[in-house]
């Protein structure tokens, strides 16, 4: 890989002293400035915020949660999950402030590895990076097809009254569609990407608070705060009877959310002072992901009173523990769910955006992957 190399003492520090100060530390890194620097530290922290996307990915997770643990796991292991991605975060912010590249990753392994090891470090990391972030993508997208899948469900009479049941090739074109939608979206200007993004920053925060006032507002029956806080789910159909190890397994709805963060950092090329305001993107879109994320889990949890009923397969939703509740919550209360479906469709919106995101941070972390030769077929030159 040709790794761009810093430039030596013997530059004049006076020639960037009029440059941002994000833009006069890529051209001491080697790097001339291409991507137009147009982000805020709010934009820069909407795409991280939006790929966390704590609305959507719980909502796509929660089955795990609720099935292995249940409640108490829900709301404990959140701030473990939490506390040590911030941990994650806060290192990862450090290094950011003096290497603001859109490689981010790979290469602070590159100078953080010294001289010998430092090509390894760089194109193992790389290449997980991209390849993570192709997985995260996908992964998003597909559950973004699936929820779809269960809108259509509901609003068409739910399992129990005949509804339609979209086959898997059905899903299928659903996520090609949407993974199209957003190469059209990221093909646009920064301009409006940031926009884009700031809206998803704010569809979140929004979203999330109406969900979790309304779900728990609605709902005939609530459990009780010791349900919520003190209630181990050991049925979870699997035959697994030891709690620490069920613990662990419903860590990965905390642990999926908490990914993509590092968005900030390959949005740095683009952002203005991106050598402080992109520490506090990765930093901020935890910490307040970690807030709101809570948040929704206990409004949510509050509504969710039979666990057995929202994770069978039989329910209306077809076993998507979420839409259940949602759907139940009305349906119960005003003898139709179509409340429960507009918040699931706010929903789907959230992850639509954690989509683009996603796409959007990975083409960053590509072009500049692309740029230092790593990538077969592949090359941009833009070094000084």
């Amino acid at each position: 890989m040709n790794g761009k190399e810093e430039s030596n003492g013997a530059t004049s520090i006076t020639m960037y002293e009029k440059l941002d100060s994000g833009q006069a530390r890529l051209l001491q890194l080697g790097y001339k400035q291409e991507l137009k620097r147009d982000l805020s530290v709010f934009s820069n922290f909407a795409f991280s915020f939006a790929i966390i996307s704590v609305f959507g990915t719980i909502t796509a997770l929660y089955n795990t949660g609720l099935t292995f643990g249940g409640p108490l796991t829900i709301t404990y292991g959140w701030f473990t999950a939490g506390g040590f991605s911030m941990l994650v975060g806060l290192s990862m912010a450090e290094i950011c402030s003096s290497y603001p590249t859109s490689g981010g990753l790979y290469y602070w392994s590159a100078k953080l590895a010294g001289q010998s090891w430092a090509p390894f470090a760089s194109w193992i990391t790389g290449w997980f990076n991209v390849v993570g972030q192709w997985a995260v993508t996908t992964s998003v997208n597909y559950s973004l097809a699936q929820l779809i899948q269960v809108i259509i469900l509901l609003s068409t009479g739910g399992k129990n009254g005949g509804g339609y049941l979209a086959s898997k090739y059905v899903v299928f074109a659903f996520h090609a569609g949407i993974l199209l939608i957003h190469a059209i979206i990221n093909s646009l200007a920064i301009t409006w990407l940031s926009l884009l993004g700031q809206l998803a920053a704010a569809w979140n925060m929004l979203g999330v608070f109406v969900v979790m006032i309304v779900i728990p507002t609605v709902a005939t029956e609530r459990a009780s705060a010791k349900f919520v806080f003190t209630h181990f789910n050991t049925e979870n159909g699997a035959g697994i009877q030891s709690k620490p190890y069920i613990f662990l397994i419903s860590l990965l709805m905390s642990q999926y959310t908490f990914t993509g963060y590092d968005a900030s950092a390959h949005m740095t090329e683009e952002t203005k002072s991106a050598d402080i305001n992109g520490p506090r993107g990765i930093i901020s879109s935890i910490g307040i992901s970690i807030v709101v994320g809570w948040a929704y889990i206990l409004g949510i949890t509050f509504a969710a009173t039979n666990i057995p009923y929202l994770l069978s397969a039989d329910n209306d939703a077809g076993g998507y523990a979420i839409a259940e509740v949602f759907y139940l919550a009305f349906k119960n209360r005003y003898g139709n769910g179509i409340g429960g479906i507009v918040c699931l469709g706010i929903v789907a919106v959230a992850i639509f955006f954690c989509g683009m995101s996603s796409v959007t941070s990975n083409s960053r972390m590509a072009y500049a992957f692309a740029r230092d030769g790593a990538m077969p077929l592949f090359t941009v030159a833009s070094s000084e």
